[in-house]
């Protein structure tokens, strides 16, 4: 019987075009029904009651207002058939169909009745608000635990359909009133836990991405690939669901689930994970976290993952404030662990960070520590150190250095007749009036900084600077896209405007990073690569300080302070002293650079690999860090009036 009345029902509200679920003799009937469904799994009714809920949520999501008439107040509903004033409900019930809800008849009874009721329950009225029941949510969810597949599958996008919808009551009471939340975390957990403890980051990155309820399952292929693959697949699957129903839910429905995951599944399950000192753990974890990065993207989620990971801190960092967080300190420290994996996959992970649409991210790992601009000189012009040929003389003379001269190679160093289209006339000092360093002399600079004798890209074709600068222009445009919301200003902060008094620290992640590219000729080719990718993706942003702290190689830095171009001199000079003790150096490093491209088969052991390798990701990135510069001043110029 109850099969055929759920199928009548089905079709009824399926095929009736007319709006019939506002009459109180179809919605009562209708909340009867769905208090039915779902109590008893593998019930031989199932498939007809998933069927009924979802044309349900179906019709609501068409006349979302609907969606009142299935909040129920069992307990007001209790009280007042108790009390005295029973006349209330049932005058309701025989009343003419009005098309409202009990709730909203109520309110038009006789004030004497409507005493009556409020007088036999006097706290009823303040309970009301936090006591509804949201019955067509609780028999979605435990439909989600039905055994079928496509049961769950079903139920799952019932509830997508529920959540989106915008009536501020019903997103409270989804939250407040029924176990979504607890569904998805204690899922999503039970999931993460059937992982192994280990795995190949290398799996973890590349398994196919899967889209909640479209995964297939074939127990013994997947076992076959590698050990955990059917339950990776099942948890990412079931993070798609939840974060696809978190971007489609009203908003303040859409916070508190990730609030929920945040709490339950990121604090509760991976910090710990994160935290711990096996290296097979830590490299295992950080590699689904990286996994997570990338999968998520509803702005609610992100918000709380990165709140999660960075925490919500913004004021600038100082040495002594850096282990405040100590899940950010932690995570910052492995981008220079004593394992090149961990690191790797670390930096891989900030890559990946750096890059979601979240102003919140750099700010809490960059833009903090600039915004005062206090990496530059604030001293008065005749308080500051005697200069030396017109500059500090703990600098770099850029005009006087060799490195710089115009014996350069002409193959990487740009003519002034090149520029002449786009760069601003030239002048006698090394900037403009508005603070921008001639373009041709800072994409000279980058380009020159690597010195001749250790220079290889010139004898192979195709390594030239110019293949840097199509995917700096792409590369830039996405960026611009991501950063067009915020409010970052096209020029830096006035001088007098900033506290300079303050000592500047550049922060624990660019700390790392430069700490990192300070040892580039003594790393693994692989650290260095990733090292790099992180900096250059960094350079790419427009924002004013960042851009003159990492590309303006003629800032006057203050005392003790260090930039990205100050650092690379520092490697550079360190290097000129070790080419001179190697042999052979320059047909060495060309060779090494042959294989690398796959020109050269691998042959016989040369000596000092490491620095070779290091020697041709220096040379590498300072080209891309040139044609960056080249791209973002252009592209300033042409937004300029």
């Amino acid at each position: 019987m109850k099969q055929q009345v759920l199928t009548f029902y089905t079709k009824l509200l399926a095929h009736i075009r007319q709006p019939l679920l506002p009459h109180i003799n179809v919605h009562r009937p209708v909340q009867k029904l769905i208090r039915l469904c779902g109590e008893v799994l593998t019930a031989p009714t199932e498939n007809e009651e998933i069927q009924f809920l979802c044309i349900v949520c179906a019709k609501l999501k068409q006349d979302p207002y609907l969606v009142d008439f299935f909040l129920e107040n069992k307990s007001k509903r209790f009280e007042t058939r108790s009390c005295s004033g029973t006349e209330v409900v049932e005058e309701n019930v025989l009343a003419p169909d009005t098309g409202q809800s009990l709730a909203e008849e109520t309110l038009h009874c006789p004030e004497g009745l409507q005493a009556a009721a409020s007088s036999c329950s006097p706290t009823s009225s303040s309970s009301s608000s936090n006591s509804n029941n949201y019955n067509l949510v609780t028999s979605l969810l435990n439909l989600t635990k039905s055994p079928d597949g496509r049961i769950v599958v079903k139920a799952c996008e019932g509830l997508m359909l529920l959540v989106s919808l915008p009536e501020p009551a019903a997103a409270k009471c989804l939250t407040e009133n029924t176990e979504l939340c607890e569904l998805l975390t204690d899922r999503l957990v039970t999931f993460y836990k059937a992982l192994p403890q280990s795995m190949d980051p290398l799996d973890i990155e590349t398994v196919e991405s899967v889209n909640w309820g479209l995964d297939v399952y074939n127990l013994k292929e997947d076992a076959a690939v590698f050990t955990g693959k059917r339950a990776l697949i099942s948890f990412l699957s079931w993070l798609d669901y939840c974060d696809q129903l978190i971007k489609e839910a009203q908003k303040s429905a859409a916070a508190v689930m990730a609030k929920a995951v945040r709490e339950r599944f990121f604090v509760s399950v991976m910090e710990p994970q994160l935290m711990q000192t096996s290296e097979v753990g830590i490299l295992t974890s950080t590699a689904l976290l990286n996994r997570i990065i990338r999968q998520v993207t509803s702005e609610a989620l992100m918000q709380e993952m990165i709140y999660f990971l960075l925490g919500e801190e913004r004021e600038p960092e100082t040495p002594a404030t850096i282990t405040q967080n100590p899940l950010r300190h932690r995570l910052i420290e492995h981008c220079d662990h004593l394992s090149d994996e961990i690191s790797i996959m670390t930096l891989r992970l900030f890559e990946h960070l750096i890059q979601k649409p979240s102003q919140h991210i750099l700010n809490s790992l960059l833009l903090r520590s600039l915004k005062e601009r206090n990496y530059l000189e604030n001293k008065p012009q005749d308080e500051r150190e005697p200069l030396e040929n017109g500059q500090p003389h703990d600098a770099v003379d850029l005009e006087e250095d060799p490195l710089f001269g115009d014996d350069a190679s002409p193959e990487n160093r740009l003519s002034g007749s090149d520029w002449l289209g786009s760069s601003p006339q030239q002048s006698p000092d090394h900037s403009k009036s508005d603070g921008k360093t001639e373009v041709h002399k800072i994409v000279n600079s980058f380009l020159c900084l690597v010195p001749d004798e250790a220079k290889s890209s010139y004898h192979v074709e195709g390594t030239g600077y110019d293949t840097y600068l199509r995917d700096a222009h792409r590369q830039f445009r996405d960026y611009c896209g991501v950063c067009q919301r915020w409010d970052w200003r096209g020029n830096p902060k006035p001088f007098e405007k900033c506290n300079l008094d303050t000592p500047f620290f550049e922060g624990h992640f660019l700390k790392v990073l430069f700490d990192r590219m300070g040892r580039i000729l003594d790393q693994p080719y692989e650290v260095n690569l990733q090292v790099t990718a992180v900096l250059s993706k960094l350079s790419l942003f427009p924002h004013p300080h960042l851009h003159e702290y990492q590309l303006d190689p003629y800032i006057n830095l203050a005392p003790g302070c260090r930039s990205l171009f100050s650092v690379i001199v520092r490697v550079v000079g360190d290097l000129m002293l070790r080419i001179q003790r190697i042999p052979d150096f320059t047909p060495k490093l060309l060779l090494v650079r042959k294989r690398l491209l796959g020109l050269e088969p691998e042959g016989i052991n040369i000596d000092h690999m490491t620095l070779l390798e290091g020697v041709i990701v220096l040379e590498e990135f300072c080209k891309e860090l040139a044609a960056i510069a080249f791209v973002k001043y252009h592209a300033a110029a042409a937004s300029s009036p």
